[in-house]
């Protein structure tokens, strides 16, 4: 199509006035059109960041244009009858460079429109009747966060933390005036920019919003959100939070001290591959130190520390450790702080120290397990939140709850709310209910602290300060239902609760972990390598592809020893722990991959292997596994958590004998069916 003839569909009818802007209430649908148009037909720009930051200045011109404006004047950001497509352009680019003297901060002084003119009439023709600044704030909202999360993703561990979890974590720490206010890693602003909201929402007054973040585009991203929310005194810096105070630009320091805010909300950067380095920077936390575990403990219970700062110095430290300690240190005496991190920091045994220093300067108010589908399709990560009070020793009790649903599915898209006859449950207004737990976790939070959480679920339940000794703040070590189920089962006085550890402990079990062996001895032979997904059930399924030569198996067969009736259980991998099988005397030549257990009943006159088999198929110890596997990064690992595993021995030696005579019955068909099938092949043309 001809330019002019585009020039000219684009052109309004009359000329624009501001007094006849309407509020804008479909800003999403339109960015998603301008971003849709510029793929389809703007030549030289197609990537995702580059569109948004083009929409962005353009946003900037609209919003400046409102605030020049009088009623009875024209609106510049506009196209108009009559006028060239050079007047046109030579107009709003003028426009630009007056927003460019206005905002300093955020737009550099050589920074364009990178736009040809026939486009640009057209993006303009699709906000020049709306009113941005008078629009609702929850639309700009919810319309800017999707343009700039599908525009800026995960770089050097950012990634932009839902929406329905930050109005979880405000909700619970509820914002309130005259508090001073910061995230320290706040990325383009999601935070600053909600919490915003909710205090304007409750008419709070004098408080005090502030943001750092080093990446210098985040920064500006975060002025510019906060700038179309009309929030006009920000205090946004592009500094690195984890630096020491004494660098900071002098106008930051005259800004942001440590040991004076109120309230803190943050998702900082995470992950092993972009550790903090630098004597300099790691000396200033006592994080960025070696702990020692103390073995001079007398008792679970005992008031003495579990691990001590040494005075040696770390090498590097993932930074979102040294962000747990700069928070507390930002944080007032009585200040409040709520982290996403992930789940690994809440139970790897190498990282309780950090538990260690937090409970010497705050009391662990909560933590709030997210699903693993939180934060993708970004990253696959787990993680939880943590709620912090700067005063130690102030609570009995933790508050604990498991968000397994988020509303939104591995890939991002929306999950409602089901009945039973598989119909979408529906609102007073016939909407559909996205299925998310955070709001009702919200609520119990607030009822835990405010001492009147009656009825404990998934979605709110308490834990005393001494259960929590081991530094274990995994919501779902505690789930309340198992732990009250165990309490039955003991009551009842029918079973000895026995846990694995006192089994090995006690000579009657035996476990033993199984070995890597490198994918490229893959298909070299005939010996099977049993993995976990080979574990399937309660059979040992053989994998050709992965079978491996002679020679490979002669070096592991006296090490590995498997041997008739050994169970091999799966112990790490996602959706398959807890996983096992019975090894048969046609399943014992082969090598055990190292994600496997290898149990073995050395005393099986004291306890039968088929009834242990048994035990570790029961519902109860089935949910005892969910409850200790821990997810490290992306991956799923029960760890030596299978020691503290209770099982549920029958005290009714003839009933223990009856099951186990059944379960070992299964076994030998099964071996049979198996031997059957494979003549079968094995005569076969």
């Amino acid at each position: 199509m001809d330019l002019f003839v585009t020039a000219e569909i684009n052109k309004p009818k009359k000329l624009i006035y501001k007094q006849n802007l309407f509020p804008i209430n479909n800003l999403k649908i339109i960015f998603r059109e301008i971003r849709d148009y510029f793929a389809g037909n703007v030549t030289g720009i197609t990537r995702d960041e580059k569109i948004a930051q083009n929409i962005m200045r353009l946003l900037f011109c609209k919003i400046y244009d409102e605030k020049n404006t009088q009623d009875e004047q024209l609106v510049n950001f506009a196209n108009r009858p009559n006028e060239t497509l050079q007047e046109f352009e030579k107009r709003i680019f003028a426009l630009f460079e007056k927003v460019k003297n206005q905002y300093a901060d955020i737009f550099e002084i050589d920074e364009e429109i990178e736009i040809q003119a026939a486009d640009l009439s057209f993006i303009i023709s699709k906000m020049e009747n709306y009113s941005i600044l008078n629009a609702d704030r929850d639309i700009i909202a919810d319309a800017f966060e999707e343009l700039i999360s599908t525009s800026f993703r995960g770089g050097e561990g950012q990634f932009f933390t839902p929406r329905n979890v930050v109005q979880m974590m405000i909700d619970v720490l509820q914002p309130a005036s005259g508090e001073r206010i910061i995230d320290p890693a706040c990325g383009s602003g999601g935070f600053i920019a909600h919490i915003l909201q909710y205090l304007i929402k409750n008419k709070a007054s004098n408080y005090y919003i502030s943001g750092i973040d080093k990446d210098l585009f985040l920064s500006k991203l975060a002025k510019i959100y906060l700038t179309i929310l009309g929030e006009s005194e920000y205090h946004i810096f592009c500094e690195n939070s984890l630096e020491n105070p004494a660098n900071w630009k002098p106008e930051t320091q005259a800004q942001i001290q440590l040991g004076t805010f109120d309230l803190i909300l943050a998702n900082p950067p995470f992950g092993a591959k972009i550790p903090v380095i630098g004597k300099n920077l790691l000396k200033q936390y006592e994080l960025g130190h070696f702990w020692v575990e103390n073995n001079n403990l007398n008792g679970i219970t005992s008031n003495k520390a579990r691990w001590i700062l040494t005075k040696d110095l770390r090498e590097k430290q993932p930074p979102q450790i040294l962000f747990i300690e700069r928070i507390i240190q930002l944080l007032k005496e009585g200040g409040r702080a709520g982290i996403v991190l992930p789940e690994g920091v809440f139970g790897n045994p190498s990282d309780r120290y950090i538990w260690e220093y937090v409970k010497q300067y705050c009391s662990i108010l909560g933590i709030v397990s997210l699903s693993q589908e939180t934060f993708q399709p970004s990253t696959h990560t787990k993680t939880s939140v943590v709620f912090l009070e700067k005063k130690p020793n102030n609570r009995s009790q933790v508050f604990m709850a498991i968000a397994k649903n988020v509303g939104h599915d591995k890939n991002g898209k929306p999950t409602f709310k089901f009945n039973k006859d598989g119909t979408y449950i529906l609102d007073n207004n016939g909407n559909k209910i996205l299925d998310d737990d955070t709001p009702e976790i919200a609520q119990n939070f607030i009822k835990f602290l405010k001492g009147n959480l009656e009825e404990e679920s998934t979605l709110g339940f308490f834990v005393s300060v001494e259960e929590t000794d081991n530094h274990i703040y995994i919501p779902e070590v505690y789930k309340p239902e198992v732990k009250q189920r165990l309490a039955e089962i003991k009551k009842s006085g029918l079973y000895d609760l026995v846990k694995i550890g006192d089994l090995v402990e006690k000579g009657i079990l035996q476990i033993k972990r199984g070995n890597e062996i490198g994918s490229k001895y893959y298909g070299t032979g005939d010996v099977p390598f049993v993995r976990t997904t080979d574990i399937v059930n309660w059979e040992i399924k053989i994998n050709p592809v992965k079978s491996v030569s002679e020679e490979i198996y002669q070096q592991y067969k006296k090490q590995q020893d498997v041997r008739e009736n050994d169970i091999l259980f799966v112990n790490d991998g996602t959706f398959l722990i807890g996983r096992c099988a019975i090894v048969t005397e046609n399943d014992t030549k082969c090598i055990i991959q190292s994600h496997l257990r290898k149990i073995r009943v050395l005393k099986p006159d004291e306890l039968n292997p088929f009834y242990l088999f048994y035990l570790l198929n029961s519902n109860i110890v089935q949910k005892q596994i969910e409850m200790l596997t821990f997810v490290q990064a992306t991956l799923s690992t029960l760890g030596n958590r299978i020691m503290d595993l209770e099982l549920p021995i029958h005290k009714n030696k003839k009933e223990t004998e009856k099951i186990a005579n059944e379960i070992e019955m299964i076994i030998q068909l099964k071996k049979q069916l198996k031997q059957q099938a494979r003549k079968i092949i094995e005569d076969s043309l």
